[in-house]
């Protein structure tokens, strides 16, 4: 099972946002809605700070997200958690002896710190980000070679994200396309029409594609 990082795996919109919002405050200008900047998440950091400051030209753009990057790399897990569902999901893959790994277009310096602070770097399978190989999402050459990396087939793999470039990335390595409806995703995308292979509403979900029950342990069903 293969996943993208932020808004799939990860909820990491409450540090970027924050963040977004901390810069607005610096200039004197008021937060925005928390929802408006989520939507924009998976998309990069440009496209946080284009939401957060409309009409930013190129030459503010540059050195802006240089301090907002730096900014966020200082404070990467301050609020980010795995979604609802992993504390069950990514357990019930290691005990079943399949491998899980992550592919996202953030680069290595953000991605390896953070999965590190979470304690699920050691854990992946394997972890592609976006600068570790010449291209990046949409194109299926990442995924395709973390299919290799975790000896699965392809076609016997499963991809979840919550970006078009996530699903076109898996159609094209003839992977599973599952789209996470939870994700960072703007309606203004018509995700309606993203060539997908099912939609989840859930992380659990994915339980149910490797044949798993979605089984959560409570204190109460420890002890009965």
């Amino acid at each position: 099972m293969l996943l993208d990082l932020d808004g799939t795996l990860l909820d990491t919109a409450p540090d970027l946002v924050r963040i977004a919002n901390d810069l607005r405050a610096e200039a004197g200008l008021a937060p925005l809605p928390y929802e408006q900047l989520r939507a924009q998440v998976s998309h990069g950091s440009g496209a946080v700070l284009r939401a957060a400051f409309p009409g930013l030209d190129a030459a503010r753009l540059e050195p802006m997200q240089d301090r907002y990057l730096a900014l966020y790399r200082a404070q990467l897990s301050v609020a980010t958690r795995p979604f609802a569902g992993f504390d069950v999901v990514l357990p019930a893959l290691e005990a079943h002896g399949i491998p899980w790994g992550i592919i996202t277009n953030k680069p290595s310096w953000l991605t390896e710190p953070l999965l590190t602070e979470l304690g699920l770097l050691a854990r992946a399978a394997c972890v592609l980000s976006g600068d570790s190989l010449a291209v990046r999402k949409p194109d299926p050459l990442p995924l395709l070679t973390a299919a290799e990396r975790i000896a699965i087939d392809p076609a016997q793999c499963l991809y979840a994200g919550d970006a078009l470039r996530d699903i076109q990335a898996a159609r094209a390595a003839g992977m599973t396309a599952l789209a996470a409806r939870y994700g960072y995703i703007d309606p203004a995308e018509r995700p309606g029409e993203w060539p997908v292979t099912a939609w989840i509403d859930s992380p659990l979900e994915l339980l149910d594609w490797v044949g798993l029950p979605r089984r959560l342990t409570t204190p109460a069903a420890v002890e009965g």
